[in-house]
């Protein structure tokens, strides 16, 4: 890991270009690199070599969402890669099974015409969830708001209603392993929503922070307890507890200066960091306190990897290194990303054997953030 960036940044590996568009981040497994993208109407997945970038293959996997012309049109999803399997969700609904060696499809789903599923206005955008032998998805709407299949085959397994649930909205599912029982947790239009792991029972639904304008930011769990926010609203933590037969969400506490949504959070040592529509902020995680919030890139994607925040500015272009801390904000170094698009920077950024990965229209870029 570098523990610090000279004013260069880290150096550049290597430059795959003319990929495709989309916003979804990509995900790297055994010497790979798989990503989603789109050209004109159609997505498709895509396998690099995790060394040089170099294409290995290349699948359809559906459609883009809202008759092929939303808001920002585009992938959203970051492939679920599961050992010899990869599943994908196109944003018009599609979601695919394929096998990692060469691409080819296993089965088809569509979370609208099989499910009954709805989306929001900017498409489907979840990555699904593999627990076990199951596959956990949000085709949203009255009668299939959770879904589980079995992986292997795509046979449903179970489907879950939520009273006035609403429509999927744009974070992924987390598991909830404590508490009174096993759940899965995300959020849709009208709350963050708990359901029974088994069963798909319908739990609870907390909407204190319920975005107005779209429910993005993936839940974070820790025990018998979740973190929701939305980016107008402020964020919220629960505490999961039995009520009879079923199961209540208490809230702990509720601060709308924690408002991280599209960029996400982490959570490192007891502290959350993420950040607003302006600045970067650490609070802790256990009582909503507020340690500090600083500038940095402004608006910006998060990740934590070997010790370290890796912020990428939605607008600018440039990338922080930061080390968490409580006490106060110290930066490890910053570089601006070359030959920018004028698209907003939303795919997150990734760090995996000492690579870091960047996704803009059109190209992807590895950079060395190994040990020197």
């Amino acid at each position: 890991m570098l523990r610090e960036w000279t004013a260069e940044g880290p150096a550049l590996r290597w430059k795959a270009s003319d990929i495709g568009t989309g916003y979804s981040s990509p995900a790297i497994a055994k010497g790979r690199v798989y990503l989603q993208t789109t050209r004109g109407d159609d997505e498709f997945a895509l396998a690099l070599d995790e060394k040089t970038g170099d294409k290995v293959w290349e699948a359809p996997i559906g459609k883009v969402g809202k008759n092929r012309g939303p808001q920002y049109p585009g992938t959203r999803s970051t492939p679920t890669v599961d050992g010899s399997r990869m599943y994908c969700l196109a944003s018009d609904g599609e979601l695919v099974c394929l096998e990692t060696t060469r691409g080819d499809a296993k089965w088809r789903k569509h979370l609208r015409t099989d499910f009954g599923g709805a989306d929001g206005s900017w498409a489907f955008s979840e990555s699904v969830l593999i627990d076990g032998n199951t596959l956990v998805c949000t085709p949203g709407g009255s009668t299939a708001a959770l879904a589980a299949l079995d992986k292997q085959t795509g046979e449903t397994l179970w489907t879950s209603t939520v009273p006035k649930g609403g429509n999927a909205e744009y974070s992924s599912i987390m598991i909830v392993g404590a508490g009174p029982a096993k759940q899965y947790v995300t959020f849709l239009r009208n709350g963050l929503v708990g359901v029974d792991a088994k069963s798909g029972q319908f739990l609870w639904i907390y909407d204190k922070t319920i975005d107005p304008g779209a429910n993005i930011l993936t839940p974070i769990v820790v025990d018998d307890r979740v973190f929701s926010a939305g980016s107008r609203t402020g964020g919220g933590l629960v505490k999961l507890e039995p009520q009879g037969d079923g199961v209540t969400a208490t809230q702990i506490y509720f601060d709308r200066r924690i408002a991280p949504s599209i960029g996400g959070a982490v959570l490192v040592d007891g502290n959350l960091y993420g950040t607003g529509s302006e600045a970067l902020f650490c609070a802790d995680f256990e009582t909503g306190e507020v340690r500090w919030t600083d500038r940095s890139v402004g608006a910006a994607s998060v990740c934590y990897a070997d010790h370290r925040l890796y912020v990428r500015g939605h607008n600018s272009g440039e990338v922080a290194l930061v080390e968490p801390s409580p006490k106060k904000y110290i930066e490890r170094g910053r570089f601006q990303q070359p030959d920018r698009s004028k698209t907003q920077a939303w795919p997150h950024p990734v760090v995996a054997n000492g690579g870091l990965y960047l996704r803009d229209q059109g190209v992807l870029l590895c950079y060395d953030v190994s040990a020197k």
